[in-house]
């Protein structure tokens, strides 16, 4: 007897203008099944899923789902099969509530007039099963980058979906909101839906996933059953190549005679009273939960959030940057953890993101050297492994991991000396990970950059950081040097949880 499958994708081919974005890719969900896909970033897992809502169109290929053959979708035709997707890059309306956004598109009416009361009494309930705290009358623009995926996945969950696809849902969360997502993950499963997990974090994809396919270069690679399978065997399935090394190794290049950056009793945009010092050739690590004010602490070094006292010193001189403009004159780089919003520039050229902040400085009377313009994208392009056909594409037609890595190559054409990275990993796949690990390496050790590195993930603030700083609701709790690395030390800092002193045992 045949195997019935909830969802297949038969021979799915999408094509763009000079690149194939998926090649005859084909793959089948069971149901109440965690079904996980993997690969590098470009391999096409988001082409793939799009096809299942109806953004993209494929080229050729069937989509059957409960046994209903279709040539391509439409977001209400998903809807009305029952396929939810919850997006890497999120879909909400900033100025409306964290309720509205729950129900954007299917309000609840009392007669003809929207009932925002129910709305949030239903988004309450939601959000306590994913036990978290969100205010549904709180607007989306004020909440984080993790609870705004919070709320998304709610959302998802709201429309009693029977197959759900989430792209990357933990990448901006807290262990706790991690936790809380694999809990629900586990009980959806339990009453019988299928999921389709897109993440880059494997113990993840060992945790929760029953089936792993893989997919590489926009191409089917194999199928495999999880708890027979190898990270090793994954990883060289993914990549096409072995991955001995999951930090590179640096040498020793810190200048301790030289501060780059010292911040003194610092306040303001949520923070208060910190204080710090980064050396030359250092990449200085930020630890913290999702709310600690790492972001904060960052926009006012950057100059896009205004401090109310305390002092920012850059190479000895007392800076207090009225934008990013003036930051990034002076030699002060921050690439966001948002780029959606707040990084790259989508519907413009990689050749144009890169060039952004020196179009001045390769320009004489307002003419652009085309030929140095070109230059400076190439090198980037290269030395970044940027996947593109064309320095001409759009920035929005890239994957996740591709776009970040346009920004990367912005700011380190601007050459700034020190690069303030937030996030510099979120949503990007083992290989790539490991090319820009070896990029801050040579900027700091060939270079002389400085790094000031935002992590969520414990495991890489570690393995990249020289000196680590926890924040917790906005202060420093805690200082930390190579030698007293540990997941333990640091959560307990980043929980503002204080050690019992001997005495007082």
């Amino acid at each position: 007897m045949k195997e019935q499958y909830v969802l297949e994708l038969q021979h799915i081919r999408k094509e763009y203008p000079g690149v194939i974005a998926l090649k005859d890719v084909t793959l089948n969900v069971k149901k109440g099944e965690i079904l996980a896909l993997i690969g590098e970033n470009g391999a096409g897992k988001s082409t793939l899923i799009k096809t299942c809502s109806g953004a993209v169109i494929p080229t050729s290929g069937k989509i059957v789902v409960n046994g209903k053959e279709f040539e391509s979708m439409t977001p209400q035709l998903a809807a009305e099969n029952g396929i939810a997707i919850i997006y890497q890059e999120f879909n909400n309306v900033a100025e409306l509530s964290a309720a509205e956004n729950l129900f954007l598109g299917r309000p609840i009416k009392k007669g003809f007039i929207i009932d925002k009361k129910a709305m949030e009494r239903e988004a309450e309930k939601a959000f306590q099963q994913l036990n978290i705290k969100i205010n549904p009358k709180t607007l989306m623009k004020n909440l984080t980058v993790g609870y705004q995926q919070m709320v998304e996945i709610a959302k998802a969950i709201q429309q009693n979906a029977k197959i759900l696809i989430m792209d990357e849902p933990s990448a901006p969360l807290t262990s706790a909101e991690v936790e809380s997502m694999f809990a629900v993950v586990e009980l959806l499963r339990e009453q019988g839906v299928s999921i389709i997990y897109i993440s880059h974090r494997l113990e993840e994809i060992y945790r929760l996933s029953d089936r792993i396919v893989v997919l590489r270069d926009g191409e089917y690679i194999d199928t495999l059953i999880t708890k027979n399978s190898h990270v090793d065997e994954l990883i060289q399935l993914m990549v096409g190549r072995e991955l001995t090394e999951t930090y590179p190794p640096r040498g020793d290049c810190i200048n301790p005679n030289e501060v780059v950056l010292e911040v003194d009793k610092l306040s303001g945009n949520g923070d208060k009273d910190i204080s710090l010092k980064i050396h030359k050739g250092e990449i200085l690590g930020l630890g913290g939960l999702v709310g600690a004010g790492r972001t904060e602490l960052a926009e006012m070094i950057f100059g896009s959030a205004k401090k109310e006292s305390g002092t920012i010193k850059f190479k000895g001189n007392e800076i207090n940057p009225k934008d990013p403009r003036e930051a990034i004159d002076i030699g002060i780089a921050l690439v966001p953890e948002d780029r959606k919003r707040h990084g790259a520039l989508l519907g413009s050229s990689i050749k144009n993101n890169i060039n952004m902040p020196i179009y001045e400085r390769i320009s004489k009377f307002s003419v652009i050297n085309s030929k140095e313009e070109m230059r400076v994208a190439e090198k980037y392009r290269e030395d970044l492994a940027i996947k593109t056909p064309t320095l001409q594409q759009l920035v929005k037609n890239l994957s996740g991991g591709n776009q970040q890595k346009v920004i990367l190559g912005r700011w380190l054409a601007a050459n700034s000396e020190l690069v303030i990275l937030d996030e510099p990993t979120r949503g990007i796949d083992v290989g790539a990970k490991y090319e820009i690990y070896k990029l801050m390496n040579e900027l700091v050790e060939k270079e002389g950059k400085t790094i000031l590195l935002i992590s969520s993930e414990m495991e890489e603030l570690m393995g990249m950081s020289d000196r680590i700083i926890v924040l917790a609701e906005g202060k420093m709790t805690g200082e930390l040097q190579k030698n007293e690395f540990s997941q333990n030390t640091i959560m307990a800092f980043a929980s503002a949880i204080e050690e019992v002193k001997e005495d007082e045992k």
